[in-house]
């Protein structure tokens, strides 16, 4: 049973990870469920005031991830439009590698931007809005993502 939660606390901790990048997977709450699964292994004893803190700062992060886009986008101007746009643009860039997942949803917010009101300077200033809260975003759920992932490899080691 060991070896069977300790495969599903690998994969949940791969998945967390990954879910920094991609939308439609919550990363950090996944990451932290990896941790509980470890936690019910013979392998590794995680403290309860670890647990409680890093339960909380996935709660945290994934709750500021819904605020920092919308934060962004409004600071500079942007709309639902370049929102949605930046998330079609990356959904497009995971597909085409790291410049992709930079680059798709710049350009996916200017797009929408732009079907939301024909002013190439608005679009270009909104798409940064939304490029830079988005960035925020990911930055603030891999910054998460990989502290739980510190403390669940420091687990197994030691």
């Amino acid at each position: 049973m060991d070896y069977l939660l300790l495969a599903l606390a690998i994969v949940l901790m791969i998945l967390g990870i990954a879910g920094c990048l991609l939308p439609v997977l919550p990363g950090p709450p996944l990451t932290f469920l990896g941790l509980v699964a470890l936690h019910f292994t013979s392998f590794a004893d995680i403290s309860k005031n670890l647990f409680i803190i890093l339960g909380i700062v996935a709660v945290v992060v994934t709750v500021i991830d819904y605020i920092v886009p919308i934060w962004g986008t409004r600071q500079f101007g942007g709309s639902k439009y370049g929102m949605r746009g930046a998330t079609v643009g990356l959904i497009i860039g995971l597909f085409l590698g790291p410049p992709g997942i930079i680059l798709g949803p710049f350009i996916g917010a200017v797009v929408g931007e732009l079907i939301f009101k024909d002013d190439i300077k608005y679009a270009i200033k909104a798409g940064f809005g939304s490029l830079l809260g988005f960035l925020t975003g990911v930055g603030l759920k891999l910054a998460a993502a990989l502290l739980m992932t510190f403390y669940f490899i420091r687990a197994l080691i030691v």
